[in-house]
C-alpha cells in the first residue's frame, strides 16, 4: 500500500508540474519564459489591499550615464545573457552594485531593477541590473553560475566603466535576494563556480543586500512548499530544484545561503517586509555571521507587501537603507 501511495504521489506531482508549466510558459526568441510576474501583475494584486500605492517607473536622472543590453555571458550562439550599466556621468572611480531581480526563480526580468538602479546611480554607484537563467530554461545552480560570471565580468571590464574592483556589492529582491546572498556567502568556494568566462577573476563580493529573500530553504519555505503541494500547487522552489526536498535534498541544502557562511562571507543587509515567511533563516544567519565578526544590518518596514520595493511609498526608504549600508561597509564618499 505504501508503495502504491508513493507511486501515486509522484505521478500526481509530475502531472501538476506539467500542467503548471503549460499554463504559464511561452517561447520568447526560442527561450522558455514564465511571464506571470511583472510590475503590473504585482500592482494589480497589491492595490486591492493598498489602493494608495503607485508603481515606480523608470526615468533616467540627470547626470546619470546609461548603457543597456550589454552581453556578459554567451551560453550558445543563440543564447546570450545581458546586463545594464547606470553610473554617474563623469570619469571618477565608483563602487559597483550588481542587482538581481525576483520572480520566484522562474519569472521576472532585469527591467524590474531598472528604476532602483537609476536612482542608486545618483548616489555614487555603478548600478548593474543583471539577467540570469530562470527555471523554465535551466534549473539550479545555473542562476548562481550566471551571477558569479556577472561579478567576474564586472571585474574584467572595470576600467571601461571606471569601477573600483575593491568595492563590489550585490543586491537582490525576493528570489534575487536569496541569490545575491548565496553569491556573497559562497565567496572563495570553488565548488560553486563555473569559470567558463573570465577565469582569471574572482567572483567574490564585498557586501550583500538581501531584500526579502530567504536564507534557508529548510525552514519556513520547506513547510510552505509542502502546504502548496497538499493543495495541488507546485511551489516555485520545487520548479527551480526540479523536485521536492525528498527528491532533491542536496539542491535544497546547497541553495540555502545559511549553510555556506564562513569567515570569507560578505557583510549582509537584510531589508524585510512584514511577512514572516520571507525572513526564513535570517536570524540564524545573522547569528552565524556574528560568530565570524561579519557585520550585518536589519531593516524591517511595517505593514508592507512582499513586493514593497516596486512601489511608492516604500521605494525611497528602501534605496536609502541600501545606500546607507553600502556607504558604511564600502566606505563610499557621497557625490557632491
Amino acid at each position: 500500500m505504501i508503495r502504491l501511495l508513493n507511486i501515486y504521489f509522484f505521478v500526481l506531482l509530475g502531472f501538476l508540474f506539467c500542467k503548471s508549466l503549460s499554463a504559464q510558459i511561452v517561447s520568447v526568441d526560442g527561450i522558455p519564459r514564465d511571464t506571470s510576474f511583472t510590475v503590473h501583475s504585482a500592482f494589480i494584486k497589491e492595490r486591492k489591499v493598498r489602493p494608495y500605492i503607485e508603481i515606480v517607473k523608470p526615468s533616467l536622472p540627470k547626470g546619470v550615464f546609461a548603457k543597456e543590453n550589454i552581453d556578459y555571458r554567451t551560453l550558445a550562439p543563440d543564447r546570450v545573457l545581458h546586463l545594464n550599466v547606470y553610473r554617474p556621468d563623469d570619469t571618477k572611480l565608483y563602487p559597483a552594485l550588481l542587482m538581481v531581480h525576483g520572480g520566484g526563480w522562474g519569472s521576472g526580468s532585469l527591467s524590474l531593477q531598472v528604476p532602483m538602479a537609476q536612482q542608486i546611480a545618483t548616489k555614487g554607484f555603478v548600478a548593474i541590473p543583471v539577467e540570469y537563467r530562470l527555471s523554465p530554461e535551466a534549473l539550479y545552480p545555473a542562476a548562481l553560475h550566471d551571477l558569479k560570471a556577472a561579478v567576474r565580468w564586472v571585474k574584467a571590464n572595470a576600467s571601461e566603466y571606471n569601477i573600483d574592483t575593491t568595492r563590489i556589492a550585490i543586491s537582490g529582491c525576493s528570489a534575487g535576494g536569496q541569490l545575491a546572498m548565496l553569491v556573497g556567502m559562497t565567496n572563495s568556494l570553488p565548488e560553486y563556480e563555473d569559470r567558463s568566462e573570465y577565469a582569471d577573476y574572482s567572483s567574490s563580493v564585498h557586501a550583500v543586500v538581501n531584500i526579502d529573500g530567504i536564507s534557508d530553504f529548510l525552514s519556513d519555505e520547506l513547510e510552505a512548499s509542502r502546504v502548496s503541494l497538499s493543495k495541488n500547487k507546485i511551489p516555485s522552489a520545487v520548479k527551480w530544484f526540479g523536485g521536492t526536498f525528498e527528491d532533491k535534498q542536496e539542491a535544497w541544502i546547497n541553495a540555502s545561503p545559511i549553510y555556506h557562511i564562513t569567515e570569507k562571507s560578505a557583510p549582509v543587509c537584510f531589508i524585510n517586509s512584514s511577512i514572516p515567511r520571507f525572513h526564513a533563516g535570517r536570524d540564524a544567519a545573522i547569528e552565524k555571521l556574528s560568530k565570524y565578526k561579519i557585520y550585518t544590518a536589519v531593516y524591517s518596514i511595517d505593514d508592507t507587501p512582499h513586493t514593497f520595493w516596486l512601489f511608492h511609498p516604500w521605494f525611497t526608504i528602501t534605496v536609502d537603507y541600501m545606500t546607507d549600508f553600502l556607504n558604511n561597509v564600502l566606505e563610499v564618499k557621497k557625490c557632491k
